[in-house]
């Protein structure tokens, strides 16, 4: 299924990529001529599908994660996670968060938004059950840290401009290759054919852009749990590291599992360093 989506996703951008270039923009009188143009649609493409996914990623990660937002807490625990947030929140200088919880076994959390000040929290069941409150104290201001250092938008600034040379690499040697094969514009290759290879160099394109992406992210690990460590002491935080070694794997998917406490991945597709990797380097502060 996850297979099928990705063919009928890539096969759609094409698609549509193609009907704008080449029907829509000449009814306009216009014409792409040249890499320059390439590039400049690619980039609208590329950037535009990230910045709408960060404009949308408070309701789509409530509605994947079937999370309830705190509006008005209805026991103790949830009373204390609203106000350690606003503390924290506070403390970092930035909006008071959307709380959110959602129910899961693993022990996570993450946070989302496109807006410093208008972010979402969300901490999973299985969390409030297997930790103590200073580690849930530690791992929201992990959370918050991710917030208050703009993570989300840099994050989508990255992929952006990845997504952009994706698209536009894969046009420009799908061009070459038709143009060896004695045709300009996918016509050696054939409409089919050009669609084919443009999807294969996608894929190539993507896999080897992404170890950029988890470079990044592996990166911004650790300033937000050394921002945790500023705002409730790096000996919490490490506590909470050491408790999410017995955690099963996280249960999130997609954009979410970047903004997790805990990744997914191994090698140069991690999304976070080792638990290891992390505790060692806030002992080190």
């Amino acid at each position: 299924m996850r297979i099928m989506l990705f063919v009928l996703t890539n096969l759609g951008i094409i698609v549509t990529f193609g009907v704008f270039t080449n029907v829509v923009l000449p009814l306009f009188g216009v014409r792409l001529e040249g890499t320059g143009m390439l590039l400049v649609f690619a980039a609208m493409f590329g950037m535009g599908g990230s910045f709408i996914s960060l404009l949308l990623s408070k309701k789509m990660a409530l509605k994947a994660t079937r999370a309830r937002v705190i509006e008005q807490p209805r026991s103790a625990e949830e009373q204390w996670l609203v106000q350690t947030v606003q503390k924290l929140a506070k403390d970092a200088n930035i909006g008071m968060p959307d709380v959110a919880i959602y129910e899961g076994q693993e022990i996570n959390a993450f946070a989302t938004g496109a807006k410093r000040d208008d972010a979402l929290v969300a901490v999973s069941s299985g969390l409030l059950r297997g930790m103590t409150k200073e580690e849930q104290e530690a791992v929201l201001a992990h959370e918050v840290s991710h917030i208050a250092n703009g993570d989300m938008v840099t994050l989508t600034l990255i992929q952006g401009v990845v997504n952009t040379f994706v698209i536009f690499f894969a046009r420009i040697v799908a061009n070459l290759v038709s143009s060896a094969m004695g045709g300009r514009n996918g016509q050696g290759l054939g409409f089919f054919g050009y669609i084919m290879v443009v999807m294969v160099l996608e894929v190539i394109f993507g896999l080897l852009a992404s170890v950029v992406v988890h470079w990044f992210s592996r990166k911004r690990e650790y300033a937000a749990d050394s921002g945790s460590a500023r705002l409730v002491g790096k000996d919490k935080m490490i506590a909470a590291l050491q408790r999410l070694k017995g955690s099963k794997e996280p249960e999130l998917e997609g954009n979410l599992v970047a903004f997790g406490i805990l990744g997914k991945g191994s090698e140069l597709m991690a999304t976070h360093p080792t638990l290891d990797n992390r505790i060692a380097a806030l002992q080190r502060l």
